[in-house]
C-alpha cells in the first residue's frame, strides 16, 4: 500500500502506516515466534510535553482499515476481475477483525496496530487470538462492532454514499468509538484541537453538522469530543506551552512590550500584549503573552505589570513599551515612565497614517476624493451601470480591474481607489454619459480634478515604497525607520519642486507632520530617539548619513556613555567581558613582567616612552576597552542593505561584545506594534476577522497557542539539532503574532 504521508509526518502516524512495498512482496513472519509488539499507547502519546509541539499530517493512507482494504483490492489495475471499477468494489467480509488487519496477498495479513505479519488460511481465529493476547481487544468488544448491513448497490453511486454518510452523524448513534484504536483516536483529537487554535475556530465547531458529516465520512467510528472536552484539552495544551514560554522569556536580556487594542464583533474592547526580544541565538522573538478585556478603570501600567508577574518577570525586564496608536501613547506614557520607568513609543504605521491624513485634508483634495467615492459607490449599487462597465472593460481587455472603495483608516486604499479610477477613466465616463437618468445623482470629476488625482499618485506611491521596505524581514526593527522617514522627506520634497500649488501644499503638510511627530527638527529629540540609536547600531546604517557631522559626533559620545553605564551595571570593574586592557598586555615580555600588574602600570605611568617625544601620547593607552570596541565598530565597512543585521551581529558578537550587548536591546524594538504585513495592509487580515468572533471564555488560550505554537516548536527543534550537531546552522526565523 502506498505511503500517503509526507516526509515530515510524525512518528506516531508513521508507525501506523505501512511503508511502500516498492514492487516487492512482504516477507512473512512465523506464527509461533511473534516479535515484541509496539505498545497500544506509544511514547509520543504518553509523554505529553514533547507531544504538545508535534504537528500531524493526515494523508490518504490515514483511512480506516476497511477503506484501505478496498483501495488495496483496487490497486494495480484499472478494473477488478469482473470488469467493475475498483472504486465500486465491495468488501463482503463481515468480521470486524478485519478492521485491525490489512491483507497482504492471499496468504498473509498485517496487524494495523503493531505491524506484525501473520499467516492467513481463510480463517480469522489466529487474527482474533493475536488481538486478545497482544492488544487486549476481547471477543466481547468485537461482538459489539457488527458491520452495517449495506448492500452492494449502496456503494455503487456517490449519492448513496453521501446519504449513508449523513445517516452516520453523532446524533444517529451509529458512531462506534471502540473500533477506532486508542492511539489513532488520540491523533485525531490532537488534530481537531490544533485546527481550532491554528485557524482560530470556535470550540463549538465540533457541533456543526457539516464538520460532523465530513469527519464521519472520513472516520465513521470516531466520536467527536464535546466543546467542554475540547476546552479541557485546550487548557492543558495552553498550560504546557505557557511553561515553555516562561522559561524562554527568562533568557531575554531586554523585552519590548507591544500593546494592541481591538474590538470584537460584540463591541467588546480587548487588549493584546506581546513580548519582543532578541534571544541568545540572535533570533527575533515575537511571543503573545495575554489577551484580556480592556476595563476602563484599570490603568495600562497595572495591567502590563500583572501580565509580567504571571510569567515570573519583573518590571526591570522591560526595555520600553510600543503602543498601537498615538492616543494610547499620549494617555499612558507619563504614568508608565513615572511608576515603572518605561519609555513609550508609537507604532510607525499609525504615525505615518496620521502624517498622510494631514496632507489629504487639503480642501481641493478632499473634494476630489469625495466625488471619487461617490462614483465608486454608484457602480457598486447600480447593477445596470456595473453590467455596462464590465462590457466595456471586456472590449479593452481590462476585466481584471475592479473599482475599489477606500477606507478612512487605511491610506493605502486611497491609492488603490485613485489608481483604478484613472485606469478606467474612459469606461467610467462613457457609462455615465450613456445612463444619464441613473447617474443623475452622481457627480462626475472635472478635468482639473482628474489631473489632481493623477498628480497626487506619485507622492503617495513614494510613501508606499517606504512601507514595502519596512515590511521586509530584515527591516522589522526600528533601526530601519529613521533612514526611511528621512528618505520620504527628501524624496517628496524634490517632487514638490515641479508640482502644482495644491500638490505643494499636500507635500508641505506631510513633511511638517513627519518632522513634528518624529522630532526631526529638534537636535535633542533626535539624539534621544531610540530609533536613531538603533539605526547607529545597525551595521547597514551606522554612518548616519541623514545626520549632520556635529550630530553624529554627539551621538557617538552618547553611545560611549551608554556603553559605560550598561557594562558597569552588569560587570565588575576591570573584568568586563574578560578582555585584558592594553596596559596588562604591555606588562609581559620583560623582567619587570614578574612584578604585580599594578606596580608595573605605576612604573610605566611615571616614565614616558621615548617614542612619545616624537609621536605624542598613544591614545589607545588610556582608552577603555569598550570605547575601543565602539571605534572599531564605527570604522567597520558598511553592510549591504539586504543584510539582516541580526545575522551580522550573530557572526561578529565576539569582536564587539559590549556594542553587541547594547544592540541586542535596541534592535529588539519593532517598527510597528503589529506585524509589518498586518500594520501596512490594505484591509483586515484573516486573524483580525476570526478573532473577533471567538467566544470570550477561550479567546485568550486560542490566541496564545495560535501566536506561539509554531515559533516555540522551531526553537525547540533548533536546540535539538544543535545538541546532536554542534556545528549545525542555527534557526534564524522570527515569530509573528
Amino acid at each position: 500500500m502506498a505511503d500517503g504521508h509526507p516526509q515530515g509526518a510524525p512518528q506516531l502516524l508513521q508507525k501506523r502506516l505501512k511503508p511502500e512495498d516498492n514492487g516487492g512482496e512482504a516477507q512473512p513472519k512465523e506464527e509461533a515466534t511473534e516479535e515484541p509488539s509496539l505498545p497500544l499507547l506509544p511514547p509520543a502519546v504518553q509523554e505529553e510535553i514533547p507531544m504538545v509541539f508535534t504537528t500531524y499530517s493526515v494523508a490518504a493512507a490515514n483511512l480506516g482499515p476497511a477503506s484501505r482494504r478496498k483501495r488495496e483490492k483496487g490497486s494495480g489495475g484499472g478494473s477488478g476481475q469482473d470488469g467493475t471499477s475498483p472504486a465500486l468494489y465491495v468488501d463482503r467480509r463481515k468480521s470486524k477483525v478485519w478492521n485491525y488487519y490489512t491483507k497482504l496477498g492471499d496468504a498473509y495479513v498485517e496487524c494495523n496496530i503493531c505491524k506484525k505479519q501473520l499467516s492467513f488460511h481463510n480463517s480469522t481465529t489466529t487474527m482474533r487470538e493475536h488481538l486478545v493476547r497482544k492488544h487486549g481487544i476481547r471477543d466481547t468488544l468485537l461482538s459489539q462492532l457488527k458491520d452495517d448491513q449495506v448492500s452492494e448497490s449502496d456503494y455503487t453511486t456517490p449519492e448513496n454514499a453521501v446519504k449513508r454518510c449523513r445517516q452516520m452523524t453523532p446524533e444517529s448513534g451509529l458512531y462506534h468509538a471502540a473500533s477506532c484504536s486508542e492511539p489513532r483516536s488520540e491523533v485525531i483529537l490532537e488534530l481537531v484541537l490544533e485546527m481550532i487554535f491554528r485557524d482560530l475556530h470556535p470550540l463549538s465547531m465540533v457541533k456543526d453538522k457539516g464538520f460532523g458529516l465530513l469527519l464521519g465520512y472520513l472516520e465513521p467510528n470516531f466520536t467527536l469530543p464535546t466543546p467542554i472536552q475540547l476546552s479541557g484539552m485546550l487548557w492543558h495544551r495552553y498550560n504546557v506551552v505557557k511553561q515553555h514560554l516562561e522559561r524562554y522569556l527568562r533568557t531575554a536580556q531586554a523585552i519590548v512590550l507591544c500593546v494592541e487594542f481591538w474590538v470584537s464583533q460584540l463591541s467588546q474592547t480587548y487588549l493584546s500584549v506581546t513580548a519582543n526580544f532578541i534571544d541568545g541565538e540572535w533570533r527575533r522573538a515575537r511571543c503573545g503573552m495575554e489577551t484580556q478585556r480592556a476595563e476602563a478603570e484599570d490603568g495600562l501600567g497595572e495591567k502590563l505589570y500583572a501580565v509580567l508577574a504571571d510569567f515570573g518577570l519583573s518590571g526591570k525586564s522591560v526595555f520600553c513599551v510600543m503602543h498601537d496608536s498615538p492616543q494610547s501613547a499620549a494617555a499612558s506614557a507619563p504614568q508608565l515612565k513615572a511608576a515603572y520607568g518605561w519609555s513609550s513609543l508609537c507604532c510607525a504605521a499609525r504615525t505615518l497614517h496620521l502624517c498622510i491624513q494631514a496632507g489629504l485634508e487639503v480642501q481641493q483634495v478632499e473634494e476630489a476624493l469625495s466625488i471619487a467615492r461617490g462614483i465608486v459607490r454608484y457602480f457598486q449599487q447600480d447593477a445596470k451601470a456595473t453590467c455596462s462597465l464590465n462590457s466595456k472593460l471586456e472590449a479593452i481587455n481590462k476585466t481584471k480591474l475592479k473599482l475599489v472603495m477606500d477606507v478612512g483608516s487605511r491610506w493605502i486604499t486611497t491609492i488603490e481607489m485613485c489608481e483604478t479610477l484613472l485606469d478606467l477613466k474612459w469606461a467610467i465616463m462613457s457609462v455615465l454619459e450613456e445612463h444619464p437618468k441613473g447617474a443623475a445623482g452622481v457627480q462626475n470629476l472635472a478635468d482639473h480634478q482628474w489631473k489632481l488625482l493623477q498628480d497626487l499618485l506619485p507622492v503617495m506611491r513614494t510613501i508606499k515604497i517606504a512601507t514595502s521596505f519596512l515590511r521586509e524581514e530584515q527591516n522589522a526593527s526600528v533601526s530601519s525607520l529613521m533612514p526611511c522617514v528621512h528618505g520620504i522627506v527628501a524624496a517628496i520634497g524634490q517632487q514638490a519642486e515641479e508640482a502644482g500649488a495644491v500638490i505643494k501644499t499636500v507635500i508641505g503638510n506631510i513633511r511638517a507632520e513627519l518632522r513634528q511627530r518624529w522630532g526631526l527638527a529638534e537636535d535633542e529629540k533626535v539624539l534621544e530617539s531610540p530609533a536613531v540609536i538603533a539605526s547607529f547600531l545597525d551595521p547597514r546604517f551606522k554612518e548616519m548619513r541623514f545626520l549632520s557631522p556635529s550630530l553624529r559626533s554627539e551621538l557617538h559620545q552618547r553611545v560611549k556613555t551608554m556603553l559605560s553605564q550598561v557594562c558597569n551595571h552588569q560587570s565588575p570593574p576591570g573584568t568586563q567581558f574578560g578582555v585584558p586592557n592594553s596596559d596588562s598586555k604591555a606588562a609581559g615580555g620583560d623582567a619587570g613582567g614578574q612584578l604585580p600588574a599594578h606596580k608595573d602600570r605605576c612604573s610605566s605611568a611615571s616614565s614616558q616612552s621615548i617614542y612619545d617625544i616624537l609621536l605624542g601620547k598613544d591614545p589607545t593607552e588610556s582608552m577603555p576597552e569598550i570605547h575601543q570596541q565602539l571605534e572599531n565598530y564605527i570604522v567597520e565597512p558598511l553592510c549591504k542593505r539586504s543584510t539582516n543585521p541580526l545575522h551580522w551581529w550573530k557572526n561578529n558578537e565576539h569582536r564587539f561584545p559590549a556594542v553587541a550587548q547594547l544592540s541586542r536591546q535596541y534592535l529588539a524594538i519593532p517598527a510597528t506594534a503589529l506585524l509589518p504585513e498586518q500594520a501596512f495592509a490594505a484591509g483586515q487580515s484573516a486573524l483580525e476577522h476570526r478573532r473577533a468572533v471567538l467566544a470570550p471564555e477561550n479567546l485568550d488560550q486560542i490566541l496564545f497557542l495560535h501566536h506561539n505554537f509554531d515559533f516555540l516548536e522551531s526553537v525547540r527543534n533548533s536546540s535539538e539539532i544543535r545538541t546532536r550537531n554542534p556545528h549545525a546552522e542555527p534557526f534564524r526565523g522570527s515569530a509573528g503574532v
